[in-house]
């Protein structure tokens, strides 16, 4: 069964991922390429934050605002990193809570290196998110063909337990 006027196949589509669209269902498009360049961008990425955040601690450092300052501020960083990688990877294998996701907004920010380097090692595997995305897609097919199965015989015949 297919649509006529779309051209596309009935029942669930696949979700499309940022940078890979739907290519990522059959590995088709330049799948391959845009793996190798989500990883180098987000590679590069968080090696230019890095060098952002040492200029930040050169300024603390020429404001000479003192020890425990600039300790706090390199530990808040680098807290909020591990923080966010952690989140960012597990956001690839199960959907995040929308209140929790918008509590750690500010966090998530402050620890953009981390979700940076989540999306390098995770595009070094596959596409970020597709196993997710996978797993929901093939529950989706799954669940539409059991629903639009056709029944054999007449329904009016079937015995009832009652």
């Amino acid at each position: 069964m297919s649509d006529e006027t779309t051209g596309t196949p009935a029942g669930p589509q696949p979700e499309p991922i940022r940078f890979f669209g739907t290519s990522w269902l059959d590995h088709t498009d330049g799948y391959a390429a845009r793996r190798a360049a989500v990883a180098v961008g987000s590679l590069v990425a968080a090696v230019a934050a890095c060098f952002v955040l040492r200029f930040a601690y050169e300024g603390l450092e020429v404001a000479d605002v003192g020890g425990p300052v600039t300790l706090m501020v390199v530990v808040m960083f680098a807290v909020c990193s591990a923080l966010a990688f952690r989140h960012t990877s597990g956001a690839f294998t199960k959907r995040p809570d929308p209140d929790r996701q918008s509590s750690l907004r500010g966090l998530l920010a402050i620890g953009f290196i981390g979700s940076l380097l989540a999306y390098f090692f995770r595009a070094l595997v596959e596409a970020p998110g597709e196993k997710l995305n996978r797993e929901e897609y093939e529950a989706a097919r799954e669940q539409y063909e059991r629903r639009s199965k056709r029944r054999t015989g007449n329904p009016s015949k079937k015995r009832r337990n009652s």
